[in-house]
């Protein structure tokens, strides 16, 4: 559902959406929002069944691998995902970091996990927590483009009104078997990293996403509104939901919110997860599979009925359209936590988003660093606290070792690549 609003208006309505911004509302303003949404829809359900079915044959062995990862695991795993903002980046790879550079410092407002004293917060009660991620995308995604529409003599997504409202399954069908590899390797990304408690489906979309592009042979085209764009981070998305459901049910460890409170009602009914879940309650597990198998089919069937209503919005003055976007702007960011500090927050960065985009400054890298700077600095510190100071640990372990050496890989694929063709030409 976040991927609706963040298609059509520019708005994401969930941090694993922000990924889905950057090619579904370009595919939007090239009149081509019902194929953008077709996809997304289509791709998440693909996903979701494909996690689902990853749980009901391997979720013991996953949650097996799950348990190996700790601090120095995580460090890495979260480092790998802010990489990607280097991979997503368009244009200026230096203005790409300074983003990055930039969310990683917002990060850091709130109170010090180790001392427990406020850091950058001046004194307001309402930055102890930090700073929430939904204002910040609203603003620079959405309120941002409410900026730009105002400033612009250009009718709202004029190319998109006059686009045909109906979707074409033909067409649907074409692309996806086009991109079936890129489908199921965001799936199995998604699916991987959702397994992991604490990861979630906003760093799979990311990590999918940036993955998508360093393997694409149209990677310069990313963020221009291109199918695989859209198909990357939809997919890992919903697989990522799937993913959860594997330390929660094996181990009884929530990997989201979701599976928290439904461990607690399982609880409630005596229902104990562990390892031994699968065999002395195969009924209920069976229902818990059944439903996660229907419900995707449900989402097919009624996003694909809502696809010529959520078109409609074109039809509408770009006046009305604008205010429509500031007001559910607003009750979005106050909605969070019932405060109007957050609607403050999400106007601040939705008219720096809007300077940011007049200077070419990349907005990704910013939510990224945002979303994982705080995981990042808990893992490191918490990290470094039980090899009493050293980082060897960092290094020396299997899974971390294997993490860094992708790290390594991502920085250096695009140089060697260059330097091996710089090399062939020479030879021939």
């Amino acid at each position: 559902a976040g991927d609706i609003p963040a298609t059509f208006l520019r708005i994401p309505g969930t941090p694993a959406s922000g990924a889905a911004v950057l090619d579904g509302y370009q595919m939007t303003r090239k009149g081509r929002g019902s194929v953008a949404i077709a996809l997304d829809l289509t791709c998440s359900v693909i996903g979701g069944l494909l996690g689902v079915l990853i749980l009901v044959t391997i979720s013991p062995i996953l949650a097996e691998f799950a348990l190996k990862f700790t601090h120095f695991e995580y460090f890495w795993l979260a480092v790998l995902g802010l990489s990607m903002s280097a991979v997503i980046s368009r244009g200026s790879k230096i203005k790409g970091i300074i983003s990055m550079i930039a969310g990683i410092l917002l990060s850091t407002i709130g109170i010090d996990i180790a001392t427990g004293y406020p850091r950058f917060t001046f004194g307001s009660p309402e930055l102890m927590g930090g700073i929430g991620f939904i204002p910040v995308m609203i603003g620079l995604f959405g309120v941002s483009e409410v900026f730009r529409s105002v400033l612009s003599k250009e009718s709202l997504h004029s190319a998109a009104i006059a686009e045909k409202i109906t979707v074409s399954f033909r067409t649907i069908g074409k692309i996806l078997i086009k991109n079936i590899r890129l489908i199921v390797q965001s799936s199995i990304i998604g699916t991987l990293i959702g397994a992991l408690p604490g990861a979630g489906a906003d760093i799979a979309a990311w990590v999918a996403y940036g993955t998508a592009k360093k393997t694409s042979k149209q990677a310069d085209d990313f963020g221009t509104g291109i199918e695989e764009g859209v198909i990357a981070p939809t997919s890992a998305n919903n697989a990522a939901l799937g993913g959860t459901w594997i330390p929660a049910l094996v181990f009884g460890i929530p990997g989201d919110t979701v599976t928290a409170i439904v461990l607690g009602a399982m609880l409630m009914y005596g229902l104990k997860p562990g390892p031994l879940i699968f065999h002395g309650n195969r009924f209920f597990i069976n229902q818990i599979f059944s439903i996660a198998f229907i419900s995707q089919f449900f989402l097919l069937i009624l996003g694909f009925l809502g696809i010529k209503a959520y078109t409609t919005i074109f039809k509408f003055q770009k006046n009305i359209v604008l205010v429509a976007i500031l007001i559910f702007s607003v009750i979005g960011s106050y909605a969070l936590r019932n405060s109007l500090f957050d609607v403050t927050l999400m106007l601040i960065f939705g008219i720096l988003g809007f300077f940011m985009e007049k200077t070419e400054i990349p907005l990704p890298p910013l939510i990224l660093g945002l979303i994982l700077g705080t995981m990042i600095e808990e893992n490191l510190r918490i990290g470094l606290v039980k090899s009493d100071g050293s980082f060897w640990p960092f290094f020396s372990r299997p899974i971390s070792l294997f993490f860094f050496c992708v790290l390594v890989f991502v920085f250096l694929y695009e140089p060697l690549k260059k330097l091996l063709r710089l090399v062939v030409r020479r030879q021939s």
